[in-house]
């Protein structure tokens, strides 16, 4: 325990010396608020659909991007990297079981992520008024689940690629289609309703309606819920069967 606990401790520190994952991750999702609350139309009401202001609607989507950020951008190319310089495979003949770095990733991956939805909220509310959310056991309870879910999407990404520079850019080209079904080019609930069916049928996509409802201080639908608890299994169980340690 005590070897594990040495080895979240590392990992932390590493995350926190690279700027850029920092700025990215904790940073960006704020920043990129910051500017989209900038538009007049933006934060006026009733410009969105149930009344509310179209920044009201960007909060869940950029906590999402924060998400997104962290699982599929920073995440793969470090598991990668390990095992590409055979750190994993060293790990292996010491008393610290690379499944320990690889859980000390997860946790220190997953806290960032938490942590940059809670300065996404922060800003919200700072610069422009927008609610907390109403529900926050509900809001709180769907950000752990779809953290989870980014997370075990880049531990995919970082088992089917050979090397950090090739999850780097697998990540990259799933990035734009996963920041579209998260709401960050239109947010899912002013999709035509076509569209938002299907895009609710993505684990991001589910994310998004399902903080929108948390938000307003309803609950998840069972349905939103469902759909990101199996990608959340089928992802899981995909990366855990083809990762290697070498």
């Amino acid at each position: 325990m005590s070897a594990s606990i040495a080895v979240l401790r590392a990992e932390a520190r590493l995350l926190s010396r690279e700027p850029a994952s920092v700025f990215w991750i904790l940073a960006f999702p704020a920043l990129l608020l910051a500017l989209v609350g900038l538009v007049p139309s933006f934060r006026a009401e009733a410009t969105s659909p149930g009344g509310g202001r179209t920044i009201d609607l960007y909060v869940p989507v950029t906590v999402l991007l924060g998400l997104v950020m962290a699982g599929l951008q920073s995440l793969p190319p470090t598991l990668a990297g390990y095992r590409e310089k055979g750190i994993l495979r060293r790990m292996s003949t010491t008393p610290v079981r690379p499944s320990a770095l690889l859980a000390a990733q997860v946790v220190v991956h997953g806290a960032a992520a938490l942590a940059s939805g809670v300065v996404v909220l922060v800003v919200g509310r700072v610069l422009y008024g927008v609610a907390l959310p109403a529900n926050p056991a509900a809001y709180a309870g769907t950000l752990v689940l779809v953290t989870l879910t980014a997370l075990v999407a880049g531990a995919l990404v970082a088992a089917l690629s050979r090397t950090a520079k090739g999850s780097t850019t697998v990540a990259t080209i799933l990035f734009f289609p996963v920041a579209f079904t998260a709401g960050v080019y239109v947010p899912v609930q002013s999709m035509a309703e076509e569209l938002r069916r299907v895009v609710e049928l993505t684990p991001f996509g589910a994310a998004s309606q399902a903080l929108h409802q948390a938000s307003s201080g309803g609950w998840p639908g069972p349905s939103h819920l469902a759909i990101m608890l199996v990608w959340t299994v089928v992802l899981g169980g995909v990366s855990a069967r083809w990762f290697r340690w070498e």
